[in-house]
């Protein structure tokens, strides 16, 4: 799993939530945005609502990878507009996301993302897209019989999706460089000279004699000397 898929099935399950069983939702018991009939063509074909309820994130991501991601070529698309398209896709279909995509471009709405869409994709402005693309979606839901009922949740959505998918674009700053810890010297420094040794009471009574013997030679060499003449 990339990190951009990652970062826009994060989103995109913020908002889907988890089992719902509404009376008025064409889709029928649904998990994570998940309908039943989607689970048992993907994930297990004889599943069950106690099966739906127990999918999985693994199977989860595995879906919307291939339902609708790659679909509408997530990987192919900029950061920002690819969450924009994807969450489109999954709230309204594949091929509605890929035509209200072309549609803001001004190519053929054909429903299938290729290599003129994604020419197109690629000299647009990335944040004038998303505005685009969001505001043709809240057209397309307005008009839908149900929007009295989910109206409120679906403008909420696409103004977080609006909001999410412009922020993406920003590219990721890096970390500023710490500068490096000056190198720890490894030159030992010189040794400390050693304290002369201590004088001891036995040298110090040894070198008292030695003066005191010296003087004695002395005054009997000057006696000598004085007798003489």
């Amino acid at each position: 799993m990339n990190a951009s898929f990652a970062r826009a099935l994060a989103s995109v399950l913020r908002h889907e939530g988890g089992y719902v069983n509404h009376s008025k939702d064409p889709g029928g018991p649904t998990n994570m945005g998940i309908t039943l009939a989607t689970f048992r063509k993907w994930v297990k074909r004889e599943g069950t609502i106690a099966d739906l309820k127990a999918i999985t994130r693994e199977q989860v991501a595995k879906v919307y990878r291939s339902v609708y991601w790659n679909a509408v070529r997530g990987d192919d698309l900029p950061a920002g507009v690819d969450y924009a398209v994807f969450d489109y896709a999954v709230n309204s279909g594949p091929s509605r996301a890929a035509k209200a995509l072309q549609g803001v471009l001004g190519v053929a709405q054909d429903g299938v993302v290729g290599p003129i869409t994604l020419a197109a994709v690629k000299a647009a402005d990335p944040i004038k897209l998303i505005h685009s693309l969001c505001d043709q979606r809240m057209s397309f839901l307005k008009g839908l019989k149900t929007w009295e009922t989910f109206g409120k949740g679906w403008s909420n959505r696409v103004e977080d999706v609006r909001d999410t998918a412009v922020q993406l674009t920003a590219p990721v700053s890096k970390p500023p460089t710490v500068p490096a810890e000056p190198p720890i010297p490894t030159t030992k420094p010189p040794a400390a000279a050693p304290d002369p040794a201590p004088v001891t009471s036995k040298a110090r009574f040894i070198s008292g004699w030695t003066i005191f013997w010296v003087v004695v030679a002395a005054a009997l060499l000057i006696a000598a000397f004085t007798i003489k003449f």
